[in-house]
């Protein structure tokens, strides 16, 4: 009676695995992660998310579902993202707190313990902290530097230089990200760093790849970066103030310059064909900028959903009452 009563208490941690073509690497990674998962003294649930996946990563993840009841699976109707698979393991998630980290064993598993114990103090967000991603190449690397450092500067808040996509949250936190943060454009670890509650960071060194490929191009990680900007800086919408500011600066000057030192006929052609050029390339560059907000905007008030779920597995819908997570179990 006492050892059911003490599994009647005992907390749970919801593991969410984001999923996207990794076929290759899913059995070993359920192998490490149940592996560390059954040696905690939490319980736990293990929420494999598949993003739309092109190869057979869903029906791996079936045959683990049916081999291991803690193991949950929610299937998307196509590829909606990253941060999309993040935002619906968080919806279809039960535990006392939840955990997000990739499927491809870059976001080590034996950080768990570390993590369950960090949770035990009282913390309610924790960020994990990349100390280095050798995998990840030199450019990625000085891109994200870069990248941290420009927000930093640019935004009102704070975020975390090197945080990741690796972070837990306790229950409130997860319903707080789960109602009030459902943007359609969004940087999921930046809300989580900025919502509040009692937090910490923790260090983790990350591995290379189980297996495959990196499935953000230089491409991708470029719009999602300028995403994550327009979404927490207007600074670039006052861009138009100093762009102006700036011009009738160079205007006076060359004003100046022509009264002093005409002779004759007014000379500086080439002077005023480069002010032009100038006006004219800080006048579209704003246009630019205004027209990513309004893109934005734009997504936003079409309210689509976030993602679409085709089917699950040992799981039941969330509630909620966004349409795009209300789908029956499908067994």
């Amino acid at each position: 009676m006492s050892e059911q009563k003490m599994n009647l208490t005992k907390k749970t941690l919801s593991v969410v695995v984001s999923v996207y073509n990794e076929e290759k690497g899913l059995r070993e990674c359920y192998r490490e992660m149940k592996g560390v998962l059954d040696t905690l003294s939490w319980d736990y649930e293990l929420i494999f998310v598949n993003d739309g996946s092109a190869d057979e990563s869903f029906s791996i993840i079936k045959e683990l579902a049916e081999a291991d009841r803690k193991v949950k699976a929610v299937s998307f109707s196509r590829n909606f993202g990253h941060e999309a698979a993040m935002i619906a393991g968080l919806d279809y998630s039960s535990g006392d707190a939840v955990v997000c980290m990739d499927a491809d064993l870059q976001h080590p598993p034996e950080c768990l313990p570390k993590i369950v114990e960090t949770l035990e103090k009282g913390y309610e967000v924790i960020s994990m902290v990349r100390t280095r991603n050798a995998s990840a190449g030199v450019l990625k690397n000085v891109t994200s530097a870069a990248f941290y450092w420009l927000i930093n500067c640019i935004s009102d808040v704070h975020f975390e230089p090197n945080a990741s996509d690796f972070f837990a949250v306790t229950r409130p936190v997860a319903e707080v990200l789960k109602k009030s943060y459902r943007e359609k454009v969004r940087f999921l670890r930046g809300y989580v760093q900025n919502v509040g509650f009692k937090k910490t960071t923790l260090e983790y060194e990350a591995g290379t790849r189980v297996a495959g490929e990196s499935k953000y191009s230089i491409k991708k990680l470029l719009i999602f970066s300028v995403n994550t900007i327009l979404c927490f800086s207007n600074m670039p919408l006052k861009l138009g103030i100093y762009a102006g500011v700036l011009s009738g600066a160079a205007g006076l000057i060359v004003l100046i310059y022509t009264l002093f030192t005409r002779q004759g006929a007014p000379s500086g052609y080439a002077t005023i064909v480069v002010l032009i050029c100038f006006m004219f390339a800080m006048m579209f560059l704003l246009i630019g900028i205004i027209g990513e907000y309004i893109a934005i905007l734009f997504t936003e008030l079409k309210d689509r959903p976030v993602y679409i779920v085709r089917e699950t597995r040992n799981i039941k819908p969330p509630e909620t009452d966004d349409s795009e997570a209300v789908p029956e179990e499908t067994e």
